[in-house]
């Protein structure tokens, strides 16, 4: 696989796949501009080297269907501003071949929202997955996307993908696009670099004790995290609104308590397997419960295993964040997806706070440290600690299923596995 920083674009055409979906406010103005900051290195590399940019990226969600809030044009200022250059904007992403060729050395083009285009995702439009005819569908929109993916591919002499946060989607430019350039003219932008190698960090060359804390809403949603986890973790921290299922499934009295009764029995099953491979996993001791979904809810601090009627845990309690701490505080390497409480509520964020002061301080002492998911983000952003801990992830559900033990499409076009 080529090394972005060793290639010299100089006369090259470059089309690079960002991820710029960024907030907008009503007025179409940029609220959030982390994600177009982050993909600056990348594109300014490839403009200092005396080559020509070709930007790409989708933002919302369109379903093939032209939107003009959700139009890249909103953007184009923005990003010549933060690339201190002007911005060509190609109002159709499928219909840029003239603009691109334009193109001079040190010239950027932008291209229009990519899924605009249904061939972009590769879905079948308008039928459902039960129709008949939805194996034929299915077949010709791959048809479609690889044409799609080939006219993208014709702008430029090198692909460039940069856009971890979809790496995990096989869509026409994060994937598909790769088979039209040869191994030499495909390579992973810095920022998706920096994502590979602090994945790979935690999963193949943790140093031990590795803690994983697992937090968020639903056991569903992170099963397959945990279970992978669970062959290469010494500690496991559950914690948030997911603990709550493994609490009643022993038999605890979690009173209105967020859960997941049909996945009580995988819960005391990951609770064995955890036991049987030597894991220590560790559950809330104790939580603050809240009388309504709310944050002016009236507060009481309870034991986990016997929640009131009426009440349900919204937070970690003390005890519990003075256990996790010692575990944190004794680790090497460090994985931390979702918070330990309703962390949209200030009165009960306070937990997912802790959590995060103590991974800083495990770092600080020497521990590496991956942060990646919206709420724990969220979280080292909110307390300053954001460039106290090892990486923070842009990608979430990219970096979960890489957790999961998934080949991300994205990252395996390039490298070609």
């Amino acid at each position: 696989m080529v090394n972005f920083k060793d290639f010299n674009f100089a006369g090259k055409k470059a089309i690079v796949r960002v991820d710029f979906n960024v907030p907008l406010n009503e007025k179409g103005e940029i609220t959030d501009d982390t994600r177009i900051r982050g993909a600056l290195p990348t594109l300014k590399k490839i403009l200092d080297d005396g080559g020509s940019l070709i930007i790409m990226s989708h933002m919302g969600k369109p379903k093939g269907k032209v939107n003009p809030k959700l139009s890249l044009g909103q953007i184009a200022n923005a990003v010549a501003a933060k690339l201190d250059k002007p911005v060509k904007f190609a109002p159709d992403c499928g219909k840029a071949k003239e603009a691109a060729d334009a193109l001079k050395p040190g010239e950027v083009l932008l291209l229009e929202n990519l899924r605009f285009y249904p061939e972009e995702e590769g879905k079948p439009v308008g039928i459902d997955k039960e129709d008949p005819g939805y194996a034929v569908a299915k077949k010709e929109m791959k048809t479609r996307q690889e044409l799609f993916a080939k006219t993208l591919a014709s702008y430029a002499d090198v692909y460039v993908n940069d856009a971890f946060g979809t790496a995990h989607r096989r869509h026409a430019s994060t994937a598909v696009i790769a088979d039209y350039f040869d191994a030499d003219s495909k390579m992973l932008g810095l920022l998706m670099e920096k994502e590979v190698v602090a994945i790979d960090n935690v999963l193949k060359n943790a140093q031990h004790p590795f803690t994983a804390i697992i937090g968020g809403s639903k056991v569903s949603s992170k099963l397959a995290v945990i279970k992978n986890l669970l062959d290469k973790v010494d500690n496991l921290i559950i914690g948030g609104g997911m603990g709550f299922t493994f609490i009643k499934a022993q038999g605890g009295q979690i009173g209105d308590s967020l859960h997941e009764d049909d996945l009580m029995p995988e819960a005391l099953n990951v609770m064995a397997a955890a036991k049987e491979k030597g894991v220590k996993l560790s559950l809330s001791v104790e939580t603050v419960a809240g009388d309504k979904f709310a944050n002016d809810a009236n507060r009481q601090t309870v034991d986990i295993f016997h929640i009131p009627e009426g009440w349900e845990g919204m937070d970690a309690g003390a005890r519990s964040l003075e256990n996790w701490k010692k575990i944190i505080l004794s680790s090497k390497t460090i994985l931390w997806n979702g918070p330990v409480g309703v962390f949209e509520f200030e009165n009960f964020a306070h937990g997912t706070g802790e959590i995060a002061k103590y991974v800083a301080e495990a770092t600080k002492n020497g521990a590496y440290s991956l942060v990646g998911g919206g709420d724990s983000v969220a979280a080292v952003n909110k307390f300053g600690l954001a460039d106290q801990v090892s990486y923070v992830s842009t990608g979430g559900g990219a970096m979960l299923e890489a957790i999961e033990g998934k080949v991300l499409p994205g990252v395996a076009a390039i490298k070609g596995e």
